[in-house]
């Protein structure tokens, strides 16, 4: 990439966009049984889980304004980057207050940086994304998404990293992820990327193995089974980086540990690497329910 097209790139910076959502209980039932909980009912008033405002304020694009990926056409919101490739490549988010259903809610999305990288597949740009989401009730919530932007090429013949694993896990809970999985959370987000849900182009155009479990989805799942482990959690913080691919049909572990006010949580693959690694803080009086024994596994 030369100096004038990361110039122009930049001009993108501090370009803003906003909309507006309501927490309905109905949005939220279908996630909740889209992870198959016991419990799927929600009820005005209801706690929203973390990570679920994720199926809130979609996407809003005519499907003429889309490319051959499923992704909106360049030059909208996001910078045009010509790589043809983009993915999600990991978030914060700082919990300052929850939402609950049946509020009125706010998002501000501002690109906050664009900058390019050379890694070992190739060339690399990235894209900082904040958003900020205020409710009517209180909620609050401020987001950073960093999306990475490559060449395509046949990652089938590539030699993954690996991600050795540090940390004994407290919690570890099988997952077996199948296409209908990724097809309800693809529509409950309105995520048309066609590498979620289309393996004929998934494997012969972007030259993956299997179709790829959403980065978003396996880091609602870490929060999912902490939260399960660790009943009354609240949150103040969450981190979490996507390491490598995760497909369909190849069971994953989810992993989680917790120590005081903090939680170190991963997506254990079956090759034995980390596909996703996470970190979290709880809110003061939730390091309580962190006093842990080891889960049966």
């Amino acid at each position: 990439m030369d100096d004038l097209e990361l110039d122009y790139l930049k001009e993108w910076i501090g370009k803003t966009e906003r909309s507006s959502d309501f927490i309905s209980e109905g949005s939220a039932i279908q996630l909740a049984m889209t992870l198959d909980r016991k419990k799927v009912e929600f009820k005005t008033g209801d706690i929203l889980p973390p990570l679920w405002h994720w199926i809130y304020f979609l996407p809003r694009l005519r499907l003429s304004e889309l490319k051959s990926d499923g992704h909106g056409k360049l030059g909208q919101f996001l910078p045009p980057v010509k790589l043809p490739s983009r993915m999600w490549a990991g978030g914060k988010f700082e919990f300052l207050s929850d939402f609950q259903i049946g509020e009125e809610a706010e998002k501000c999305s501002v690109i906050k940086d664009v900058v390019p990288k050379k890694g070992r597949s190739g060339n690399l740009v990235f894209v900082e994304v904040e958003h900020t989401i205020k409710g009517s009730m209180g909620g609050n919530l401020i987001e950073t998404q960093n999306i990475v932007y490559r060449d395509l090429q046949d990652k089938r013949k590539q030699v993954s990293s690996k991600n050795p694993v540090t940390n004994i896990p407290q919690w570890k809970t099988e997952i077996v992820p199948n296409s209908m999985l990724l097809f309800r959370y693809s529509a409950l987000t309105f995520n048309t990327h066609r590498i979620h849900y289309d393996r004929k182009y998934c494997m012969e155009e972007e030259g993956y193995e299997g179709l790829l479990v959403h980065a978003p989805l396996l880091a609602t799942l870490l929060i999912e089974k902490a939260i399960i482990e660790n009943p009354g959690l609240r949150l103040q913080s969450f981190q979490f980086q996507a390491l490598s691919p995760v497909f369909d049909e190849n069971p994953f572990f989810v992993c989680g540990s917790a120590e005081k006010k903090n939680l170190d949580l991963w997506v254990l693959k079956s090759d034995g690497t980390v596909g996703m690694s996470a970190v979290a803080s709880v809110k003061s009086g939730g390091e309580r329910d962190l006093t842990h024994k080891v889960s049966s596994i």
